[in-house]
């Protein structure tokens, strides 16, 4: 017997859509794939400027189980996505979508793991991270993560790596042109925010990834090959 969506469960999904239809953010977009299914979002990420994802449109569908908050919803991008982190079906394996159970032999802290206090702001900006700093420690994708480290070892030398994914986004472009989005392509139209800004808890993905100026632009070597460590996310 099919389980029914709690009432919190439902509330707490239309709070969380209306807050960000009301006040978007950087980085993405989400709407209903059907106003019936409230459990059901697509979810649109923008490639972040001066990374290889740079004027992306990445589509994906985010579904929710009933007892939201208390259980993670699940990332599949419909777009194919060549990336350690991501299953060839397109499942995204990343910590905080992992349910909070106690697991030594996944390596992950439990403070890694989902819980209650994240929310779909919080997903999509881990997995805007995510994607030019990808686990390479316990990857979804094996050969995409040995392509990776083959081209960051190399310091973009290898470009086999670089190119595929390139490829990846410049067939994103023609999906975002028949939706009629206008993809950001450097960081002032990309860090354009109208969230309010008395939130201080509220992190901006500006401020976390490229400094507290986003005009500030970096040296795009810098920005591929300065830390030679993988990212903070955990594994898959």
């Amino acid at each position: 017997m099919a389980q029914s969506p709690t009432s919190g469960a439902v509330k707490a999904l239309q709070l969380e859509l209306k807050k960000i239809v009301s006040e978007p953010v950087e980085g993405f977009r989400v709407k209903l794939l059907d106003d019936e299914k409230l459990f059901e979002w697509e979810v649109a990420i923008f490639g972040p400027p001066g990374t290889l994802y740079e004027g992306g449109y990445f589509k994906a569908i985010m579904k929710f189980p009933h007892d939201y908050p208390y259980a993670p919803p699940s990332v599949r991008f419909v777009n194919k996505m060549w990336h350690p982190n991501v299953y060839e079906n397109g499942d995204v394996c990343i910590s905080i979508l992992h349910p909070p159970v106690d697991d030594p032999q996944s390596g992950e802290e439990p403070s890694e793991r989902w819980n209650p206090t994240q929310n779909v702001r919080t997903i999509l900006l881990s997995i805007i991270s995510l994607l030019n700093e990808p686990n390479t420690f316990s990857p979804a994708n094996v050969d995409a993560s040995v392509m990776y480290r083959k081209w960051k070892d190399s310091r973009g030398k290898d470009k086999e790596y670089e190119t595929l994914i390139r490829k990846q986004v410049l067939q994103t472009r023609d999906e975002a042109e028949k939706d009629g989005v206008k993809v950001p392509m450097t960081l002032q139209e990309y860090c354009v925010s109208t969230a309010p800004k008395n939130e201080p808890n509220d992190v901006d993905f500006c401020d976390y990834d490229y400094g507290d100026d986003c005009d500030d632009d970096d040296d795009e070597d810098n920005m591929y090959y300065d830390d030679d460590d993988d990212s903070g996310n955990e594994e898959s």
